[in-house]
């Protein structure tokens, strides 16, 4: 595969180093000459680009990682350039897409992409062959998204690493702001709170146990790039700081007037959550091949990877077998066994025709 990095930041370096140490082929640019020089030098590319529109051109894939505010430009400039398929690692999605729909007449090749990973360290620096492993990558295609272009953006994840899972853009954008945006705001804010209480910063230190290392670690992560995600998705995440702000108001409440049951309730009621998160999306156990036909049109791999998603259905494998005429073809999907039922009759609902045979 041939690929055309465009910003060797922490995402871009890491995807770099990732795809050369699995052979593939990887061209950079980047605006910084200095920092484009330094991806070179570590490995995270083969080659730095000279002339950004050949190299969209030329490659296989391009994947934009760039801060939040420029990626809709750079993404319709590679597909202006003839990128032949475009995808992202931006944390807010549906301001994106929306964008590049008005900005580009190849929209349908653009792909968005969140990988949910990263690293204490800012920039270059923190990138890491591995960063991907077992990490989840979030792709958002819509009704229009490209076929071929989906299932090629679902192989670079998986190249690197990572398990996709696929959902609405709008959808993406609300989830994130609960787990990850608003977490940020509250551990910068606990740290700017507690540095304000602190007697010098070496008390602090000396008080500081687990728990507060563990809740403020990733307001260390690099400031720059805060700005720009928080105006993308403002209203995702000033809706999820209301209905934070309001639950802890109420936790204040228990505490100012003694509600030592309710407390407990609260207390035990997270305790369970928390445990019943799951550690790793490992699959275990057998696998089922789903095979089911399809139109050939835009749109139709998304809404079955959506429905797949939506379902907690890991897609392990995917394939398009196209038919010689290109009206339609058959879609090979290989799941967990143990919830391959689940999506066959949700196909099924959907007016598909699934087929199902264990591997």
């Amino acid at each position: 595969m041939e690929v055309f990095v465009i910003g060797v930041g922490l995402m871009g370096g890491s995807i770099g180093l990732a795809l050369r140490t699995r052979g593939h082929r990887v061209t950079a640019w980047d605006i910084d000459g200095e920092r484009l020089d330094r991806c070179i030098a570590m490995g995270a590319a083969d080659s730095a680009s000279t002339d950004f529109a050949l190299s969209c051109a030329e490659c296989d894939i391009a994947i934009v990682a760039v801060p939040v505010s420029n990626v809709a430009e750079l993404v319709a400039a590679a597909l202006s350039a003839g990128a032949p398929v475009v995808t992202d690692v931006g944390s807010v999605k549906a301001p994106i897409v929306s964008a590049v729909e008005g900005l580009s007449t190849r929209s349908e090749y653009f792909v968005a992409g969140h990988p949910m990973a990263g690293s204490e360290q800012d920039g270059l620096d923190g990138a890491d062959a591995d960063l991907f492993v077992g990490a989840t990558w979030v792709l958002t295609p819509t009704n229009a998204t490209n076929q071929d272009a989906h299932a090629l953006t679902r192989s670079l994840a998986i190249a690197v690493g990572a398990e996709v899972i696929e959902i609405e853009p709008e959808r993406h954008d609300a989830l994130v702001a609960v787990v990850s945006h608003v977490p940020q705001l509250a551990a910068t804010t606990l740290m700017d709170v507690a540095s304000e209480a602190g007697d010098g910063s070496a008390v602090l230190l000396r008080l500081a146990a687990g728990g507060f290392r563990d809740m403020t670690r990733i307001a260390a992560s690099h400031p720059a790039i805060w700005p720009d995600i928080c105006a993308a998705n403002r209203d995702a995440i000033v809706d999820a700081l209301d209905s934070y702000v309001e639950a802890l108001g109420a936790v204040r409440g228990m505490v100012a007037s003694g509600d030592r049951v309710a407390l407990l309730e609260l207390l035990t009621r997270a305790r369970n959550s928390r445990r019943a998160l799951p550690v790793s999306a490992a699959i275990e156990g057998p696998l089922a091949e789903i095979r089911t036909p399809i139109a050939d049109r835009p749109g139709v791999l998304a809404e079955v990877t959506t429905l797949a998603g939506s379902l907690g259905v890991n897609i392990l494998d995917l394939e398009i077998v196209h038919s010689i005429e290109g009206e339609s073809g058959v879609l090979v999907l290989v799941v967990p066994s143990a919830r391959a039922a689940s999506l066959v009759d949700a196909l099924i609902s959907s007016g598909y025709r699934p087929v199902r045979s264990e591997l």
